[in-house]
């Protein structure tokens, strides 16, 4: 449900599948005035305050907001789109969590606040209607699978699309990649997505028991769950096949968390460039009548490492621009496969 209710859903990207299928039309803008300025800013910091995943870090950016309100910053900001946009920045250059961020939108807020249960259930329903046919539209991201000289298998995934849409094309594709000996993930231009997808495909690089795969603290519930490989997977499991994962500078949130997690239990090479370094599980919160704002409340960390690619990104195995990626992991992958023999 949206608010402080506005529709938490954590997912690693910043909402990858609610940004990429906008259904409601942009209005006009009227002008902020100093009261619905100073009122947003007071809200902001309370929400931030309250579900922000680290406290210090919300105490200071509710700090700088108050601060730079009281000194007249934001007076000429006036328009909603544009004040906004100022807020983001602001939040983000002390915070550098790039997940985080304010959004204008009074005609969704508006409709969520009018709803009952009842009309919520109803637009729900339609509104995943509307979102499963783009992601037919994009094939779930998955852009192309292949089979090139040497038995290496590739994959280009532009997305970690909810296994309840994705699941059955992602089987698809693993039963077409199931008897090569080496395999390519191209993760170039995957923005992210579902934690579940990454769930569902990385147990497909290990057998059948159990691996912890990642923890997750979410601030608002003050609880802690885990993520583990899947019993089953359908079709072949590819355990034993050397995995590849071709990463760059626009690689985010979910794609990084399944680069991160698989480099470090020892099962990837990921070969390219650093990622974005978006980590934090995010959800969205009603501030006014106006705005709301994308808050970072979960924190997800590597067992193996006790930390997260948050600010960071995931580094390279191999360091080679975007444009190399592919072939030098493929050069690598044959020489591997060549000494195995």
């Amino acid at each position: 449900m949206i608010s402080s209710r506005l529709l938490i859903i954590f997912v690693y990207s910043i909402s990858a599948l609610f940004l990429k299928h906008k259904l409601v039309a942009q209005e006009q803008e009227p002008k902020l005035n100093r009261e619905e300025i100073s009122i947003a800013i007071d809200s902001i910091s309370n929400k931030l305050q309250l579900n922000y995943v680290f406290p210090d870090v919300a105490n200071k950016m509710a700090q700088v907001l108050n601060a730079n309100l009281k000194e007249g910053i934001y007076d000429s900001t006036v328009h909603p789109k544009a004040f906004a946009k100022q807020l983001t920045e602001d939040l983000q250059t002390v915070s550098k969590d790039k997940h985080l961020r304010v959004i204008y939108n009074p005609s969704i807020i508006a409709r969520e606040n009018s709803m009952t249960d009842e009309d919520r259930a109803n637009e729900e329903t339609e509104w995943i209607k509307t979102l499963v046919q783009h992601l037919k539209r994009d094939n779930y991201g998955f852009r192309e699978v292949k089979i090139l000289e040497g038995n290496i298998g590739y994959l280009d995934l532009r997305e970690f699309v909810d296994p309840k849409y994705g699941g059955e094309t992602l089987t698809a594709a693993m039963y077409v990649l199931s008897n090569t000996q080496a395999l390519i993930l191209d993760l170039r231009q995957n923005d992210g997505g579902h934690p579940a997808m990454v769930q569902l495909l990385s147990s497909y690089f290990f057998s059948s028991e159990p691996v912890h795969l990642s923890n997750h603290y979410n601030r608002p519930k003050d609880e802690l769950t885990q993520s583990w490989t899947l019993p089953f997977v359908p079709g072949k499991r590819l355990s034993d096949v050397d995995l590849y994962i071709l990463t760059s500078n626009e690689t985010f949130s979910a794609a990084e968390a399944f680069s991160y997690l698989m480099k470090h239990l020892g099962r990837a090479t990921v070969v390219g460039q650093q990622t974005s370094g978006g980590a934090h599980l995010t959800g969205s919160v009603i501030a006014t009548d106006k705005f709301y704002v994308r808050i970072p409340q979960g924190r997800p960390t590597s067992p193996a490492t006790n930390s997260n690619w948050e600010g960071t990104g995931v580094f390279p195995d191999i360091d080679i621009g975007i444009n190399d990626a592919l072939e030098i992991a493929y050069e690598i992958a044959l020489e591997r496969l060549k000494n195995k023999k």
